[in-house]
């Protein structure tokens, strides 16, 4: 254990290293190096040692993950931008799934796929990574409303894929029928639902964290909030039965601990604010009443305590926010060593064609989603508008992730094309970890200059 301890700390600082001094993406150093270290001393710790086990480390570590990239979000950026989030996490999706099925036997003809199949492969590979590109853009200057819209879809994308996946490619899978009216009424209940479900749950957070001044304490319950909402949407249907209702009803864990945490951080943000209004107020006070000649000691000490109490609470839940980063990284880090343990070259080599066609067609179907994009925020004041520069970060922002291999192992045992799609899911996370972070970091410092022009001409607003 203690083994397993100092790899993944030295892994982690060998990736900070070369972020900071090669400004390297780290999950680009943290694979490179994980494979490294495995490649190497392959047999000195097993994190996972299977895509079964890696799956169960994701569920564990991704609420964690949630938080974190929720903690970035605002409701004010979500109230100004939720038109655009809607098409690039939920109508850019729903359109992919449909063109995959236009063009799913010109690409894997062979293998004589159903429409379930389909469905179930390509939502795996739409679902990206919030964390790689959180990561990347932290080290630019990049206009603000870009950030936004980078980041909220690659969070809210994550809810989408993993509900087309379940809720229909699944399903279809295992004999049910598609039709228009299911779709629609699963649709509206899970993102309803898991909404609602979320945003409770979050001030129930709020509710508990008034019970401590204790920094810790409050982490724990910001943690207990998160993971509460994401394992209570997760197995709705066992609260229901509880309650007395007969329902296998399931709602999307990812969106109801994203709704969780932007619930408390709202709150969160609004009080800092109000604080830093009291310590202005309280430091006015205290200079008048000083600078008077008969201020009195009492008033004086009094304005002092409520400006320290003030600034304890205001640092305490700012310093909460920084210490839930430290641990998304360390999360971060042991995904990354996991996938490593995972990776079968032979497999990969053995379906190398059908990782290519599927990593170049869901990047061309990502352009062109993009593309359309940036015309209709060109064609409407609703929508920030979207320009060439902007589209080239939105299109390699799709970087995917651990939630993909989740999604892989919900698949039944028995399905006969499970090793192909193993295979694809993991080689085409290789490529885009690789290949878009590569292209972000071009289009990103050969525009640099222009992008912190853009970001100087949203003032002070953000």
């Amino acid at each position: 254990m203690i083994i397993t301890i100092l790899s993944i700390a030295a892994i982690l600082y060998l990736a900070l290293q070369l972020e900071d001094k090669l400004k390297i993406p780290s999950p680009v150093g943290l694979i490179a190096l994980s494979l490294g270290f495995h490649a190497a001393f392959g047999d000195l710790f097993m994190l996972t040692g299977d895509a079964e086990h890696f799956a169960a480390l994701v569920i564990l570590l991704l609420p964690i993950l949630l938080i974190s990239d929720s903690l970035e979000l605002k409701v004010q950026d979500l109230k100004e931008h939720g038109l655009s989030l809607f098409y690039l996490a939920v109508v850019a999706v729903s359109i992919s799934v449909l063109v995959a099925l236009l063009i799913g036997d010109a690409l894997f003809g062979q293998y004589h796929l159903s429409v379930a199949a389909i469905i179930v492969l390509f939502s795996m590979v739409l679902a990206t990574d919030p964390v790689s590109v959180v990561s990347i853009f932290s080290k630019f200057e990049l206009p603000h409303r870009l950030k936004i819209l980078c980041e909220g879809e690659s969070l809210f994308n994550d809810a989408t894929a993993l509900i087309v996946f379940v809720f229909i490619g699944l399903y279809a899978l295992e004999g049910g029928e598609i039709t228009v009216a299911y779709v629609s009424e699963t649709s509206a209940i899970v993102v309803l639902g898991s909404a609602l479900l979320g945003v409770v749950i979050g001030y129930l957070g709020l509710i508990a964290m008034k019970t401590t001044d204790n920094r810790i304490a409050e982490l724990l319950v910001l943690i207990l909030t998160g993971y509460g909402a994401f394992e209570m949407a997760e197995h709705f249907y066992a609260l229901l039965n509880m309650l007395g209702g007969h329902s296998h009803t399931h709602l999307s864990g990812i969106l109801a601990c994203i709704f969780a945490t932007v619930t408390v951080h709202h709150v969160m943000s609004k009080a800092v604010v109000y604080d830093e209004m009291r310590i202005e107020k309280e430091s006015d006070d205290l200079q008048r009443e000083s600078s008077s000649g008969h201020g009195s000691r009492s008033l004086i000490r009094q304005a002092i305590d409520k400006i320290k109490a003030t600034v304890e609470e205001r640092d305490r839940h700012l310093r909460t926010k920084e210490d839930i980063q430290l641990l998304a990284i360390v999360a971060n880090t042991m995904l990354f060593v996991a996938m490593a343990e995972i990776i079968n070259i032979d497999l990969l080599w053995q379906y190398k064609t059908e990782i290519v066609v599927m990593f170049l067609a869901t990047t061309v179907i990502r352009a062109v989603m993009m593309a359309k994009f940036a015309i209709l925020t060109n064609r409407t004041d609703k929508m920030t508008n979207v320009n060439f520069r902007w589209w080239g970060v939105l299109t390699f922002a799709g970087i995917k992730g651990g939630l993909s291999v989740v999604m892989l192992m919900m698949i039944p045992a028995s399905f006969e094309h499970l090793e192909m799609f193993k295979a694809i899911v993991i080689g085409v996370i290789m490529l885009s970890t690789f290949i878009y972070s590569l292209f972000l970091i071009i289009i990103i410092g050969k525009n640099k200059d222009i992008f912190a022009r853009e970001l100087e001409q949203e003032g002070d607003s953000h």
